[in-house]
């Protein structure tokens, strides 16, 4: 399946969720592209547009290799790989310094994003948690293990497209999986919309206001 763009991809996606409709949800994207997936999901549900905002926490010299993440909230989320700062020794003020310094761009982010409207609950509801596809799904588990500590009702994960293998792996963070495709020859996300274009900040709040508009 190739889709036309996001939005295209969206009101696919929107289709096998729509069973959610009367269970609260609320739609989680993670920025910038599964904006776009999830504002169609969040038209056609009736839902409010939400986001989870992610920053990789980069190892000591090793900017590249990730020990955790801090997921935006209020308090932020950590979520760190225990496994690999015992394997680095990597001091606790490291981390938490690191922490505090990527909590802050999730917040400035926000604000650019959202201004002064305040995030939607996650408690009690069912949240779907949506991006406009999954590579090896990182990311996506820190924001799926810090959504879980906010006691949603019921947490779906709801891509257009991802490795049959990266579900697996992340299948033990959700109640549920809604994917459309699972290729097996799955190089990068891109290869599966003809238009794949960077999203820019202005298409993010575009929507995202058009969004809170509507709901």
């Amino acid at each position: 399946m190739m889709f036309r763009d996001r939005h295209d991809a969206g009101r696919r996606l929107a289709a096998r969720l729509e069973r959610f409709r009367d269970r609260q949800p609320l739609v989680l994207a993670l920025p910038r592209g599964g904006v776009a997936v999830g504002f169609e999901i969040a038209a056609a549900l009736k839902a409010p547009l939400d986001l989870v905002l992610v920053r990789k926490i980069g190892a000591p010299e090793m900017g590249e290799l990730a020990i955790g993440a801090i997921v935006d909230g209020d308090p932020p989320e950590p979520v760190i790989d225990d496994a690999i700062v015992a394997e680095l020794a990597v001091p606790r003020s490291y981390i938490d310094k690191e922490a505090a310094r990527q909590a802050a761009e999730n917040q400035r982010r926000r604000k650019l994003y959202f201004k002064d409207r305040l995030p939607v609950p996650v408690a009690g509801r069912t949240a779907l948690m949506v991006d406009d596809g999954i590579a090896t799904g990182a990311t996506m588990r820190a924001a799926l293990l810090a959504t879980r500590r906010r006691k949603p009702a019921r947490l779906v994960l709801a891509v257009p497209v991802a490795p049959a293998a990266t579900l697996e792996r992340l299948g033990a963070e959700v109640d549920e999986i809604v994917c459309l495709e699972t290729p097996e020859d799955f190089y990068a996300i891109g290869q599966f919309y003809a238009d794949f274009h960077q999203m820019s900040d202005e298409e993010v709040i575009a929507l995202l206001d058009r969004a809170a508009r509507t709901a």
